[in-house]
């Protein structure tokens, strides 16, 4: 199973302290999740990480960066976004229904099969599946390696994911909530869960 880490939806001081030390860890997976902000942020952030990092980095958002500094693929949240043309690299998509599902598993190098559980950062986001739906589609072969799950993702519901055969959970608001990006420069109880969720999944 894969452990996908997305960023916090903002930038804040110590992010890229964070993220370094998190590649030292293991980390092979992070979605650099950026909504509304100006390109010069993530171009920012991206200079002050590991070179040698970059091909593990997807992103969301100005997806000249991937290019310009080798990243390891694309992300589109529209389902219905086409591919800029003349790309070639990985691409990965985000869904919320099983008929997008359906068409984008076809395409994609693996799709984030969305709120699976209510949101843990965006609370207005809530769970749109019951377990009776997620069990069909899984017994139907719709869920397999190459859909991972999001939304509400925690160290306690990873079991939930693995058993329904999910490739892989996307982790967000349970890691970063680990953190005050306010008042807190110690990060070390975030490092903690992140080994703790790799040690789940393996």
């Amino acid at each position: 199973m894969k452990l996908v880490i997305m960023t916090k939806s903002t930038f804040f001081v110590e992010e890229d302290k964070i993220l370094a030390t998190l590649f030292d860890e293991g980390m092979d997976n992070l979605h650099l999740y950026k909504p509304g902000s100006s390109p010069m942020y993530s171009e920012r952030l991206l200079s002050l990480l590991p070179e040698e990092s970059y091909r593990k980095i997807t992103v969301h958002n100005h997806f000249y960066l991937k290019e310009e500094y080798k990243l390891g693929g694309i992300h589109f949240d529209n389902p219905l976004a086409n591919v800029p043309d003349g790309y070639k690299g990985k691409f990965s998509s985000t869904c919320t229904s099983f008929d997008q599902l359906k068409a984008l598993k076809k395409k994609s190098s693996y799709v984030f099969l969305k709120n699976i559980f209510d949101c843990l950062e965006f609370k207005e986001e809530r769970s749109t599946f019951t377990m009776n739906k997620l069990e069909q589609a899984a017994d139907a072969g719709l869920i397999d390696k190459h859909v991972y799950a999001l939304g509400g993702m925690s160290l306690e519901n990873l079991k939930i994911a693995k058993d329904l055969g999910f490739g892989g959970v996307v982790i967000c608001g349970d890691l970063w909530n680990r953190f005050d990006i306010h008042n807190e420069a110690n990060y070390s109880q975030l490092i903690e869960h992140f080994n703790k969720l790799r040690k789940a999944i393996s």
